[in-house]
């Protein structure tokens, strides 16, 4: 069994490792939500996108309402102007012009027949989309609801993960906890065992007064804490 004050910093680092995995946990919900957020914001682009083209083709629709309207009102001034010639040359000239805005007004109703078709299709395959659509966002929605409850279900964890760590530095002495500090900020976990003479960190043999040192019971309060030679971890003679 380790020293006492190995013992108390295996628990100290416990305490550690489940606060940091709760702070880890608690650091990816913002980005989990943002990614969703941007889902939403897609599907919303999409049925947006979908109204749009079918106000557009509306609108065209509308443009060769007017068109005919004109063509027509055109073709009426025609005929009446025809009634009233005298002349068999300007007989001929507006029998042209009204077999000509005929044409164009027939022309114009063939694109009018196929804009109404596609405002069809368009209408089917919108509400179609639209339906699909707005499901997923609710599922989006329900995803980001899922999120937020687990958020703050972490963020209560997490003091109480803080409070366990805090508890747990308690019993340890500032040396202690300065040499700990360091190494756990850059190596995490900071105290290992030793196994068949190797760390339990970096997998290196230690020295052999690093190990002699391992296997102290006690440590004197101005001891050092014996220490991997390669990477610098805690370490501890562990049967």
């Amino acid at each position: 069994m380790p020293n006492p004050v190995i013992q108390a910093l295996l628990i100290l680092q416990d305490r550690d490792l489940k606060r940091l995995g709760v702070e880890g946990q608690l650091k990816t919900v913002p980005g989990d939500i943002a990614r969703v957020e941007q889902k939403i914001a897609a599907e919303k682009a999409a049925i947006d996108t979908a109204r749009t083209e079918m106000r557009e083709l509306e609108a065209k629709k509308k443009v060769l309402e007017t068109e005919i309207g004109s063509a027509q009102d055109k073709l009426a001034r025609y005929r009446t102007q025809q009634l009233s010639v005298r002349k068999n040359d300007e007989y001929q000239a507006l029998g042209h012009e009204i077999a000509t805005t005929q044409a164009q007004i027939g022309e114009l109703e063939g694109k009018e027949l196929e804009i109404m078709y596609a405002i069809d299709e368009a209408k089917k395959k919108f509400v179609a989309a639209e339906a699909e659509l707005k499901a997923n966002i609710s599922g989006h929605e329900t995803r980001i609801k899922t999120l937020r409850d687990r958020e703050t279900s972490l963020t209560a964890e997490l003091k109480t993960a803080q409070a366990d760590t805090a508890a747990a530095r308690a019993p340890v002495a500032e040396v202690r906890l300065r040499v700990y500090d360091r190494i756990a900020a850059r190596n995490m976990p900071a105290v290992v065992a030793i196994h068949a003479a190797k760390c339990g960190g970096c997998h290196l043999k230690v020295s052999s007064e690093v190990e002699s040192a391992s296997r102290s019971k006690t440590l004197e309060p101005a001891s050092p804490l014996p220490t991997c030679d390669q990477c610098g971890r805690i370490v501890y003679w562990d049967h």
